[in-house]
């Protein structure tokens, strides 16, 4: 048997289109599409009430609504780091965690749901845009890759995901 001599022409820049696609599939099942693996992020908090939103397992622990909005706070980052844009324009002032009570209220757990939902759809849209060439390149002040990013967040989705689910089931059996 011959070993394949490598791509044929044009073959390779398919391989990479492909796999854009392919990380589109995988974040796209960690947030709200089927997928084997059972309830993904955006599942894990379909039908909350704001009580379930904002209860906390203990003094000093987050709640659901805050890893929400921290889940949305990385795929936000993850978006500028695969554009190269700048930091200071996240919709809500400050970073990576943001304290929710039910002083808050539905309208703003919804609102900010709602925020999780755009925030998928900006980096998902960004990912599309990548040009294929650059996937397996670090992104700029990285080590990482800009493939490594992307499943890097799939990731990070189904991490949160799973402590939801977990927090919902406290919250129930308190």
């Amino acid at each position: 048997m011959r070993a394949r001599a490598g791509p044929k022409a044009g073959e390779d820049d398919n391989m990479k289109k492909t796999e854009i696609g392919l990380l589109i599939d995988v974040i796209d099942q960690a947030y709200n599409k089927r997928a084997w693996h059972g309830t993904n992020l955006r599942g894990s908090i379909r039908g909350l009430s704001t009580e379930q939103a904002v209860w906390r397992p203990g003094k000093g622990r987050h709640n659901i609504w805050e890893i929400a909005l921290h889940a949305a706070y990385w795929k936000y980052t993850i978006r500028r780091r695969l554009l190269g844009e700048k930091r200071g324009s996240f919709p809500l002032k400050g970073s990576n965690f943001f304290v929710r009570t039910s002083a808050n209220g539905s309208s703003d757990w919804n609102r900010d749901a709602r925020l999780l939902d755009d925030v998928h759809a900006k980096m998902r849209e960004a990912i599309a845009s990548l040009p294929a060439s650059r996937l397996h390149k670090n992104v700029q002040g990285s080590k990482w890759t800009y493939a490594q990013l992307v499943y890097g967040i799939a990731s990070h989705d189904l991490y949160h995901a799973g402590q939801i689910q977990l927090l919902k089931r406290l919250f129930r059996h308190r």
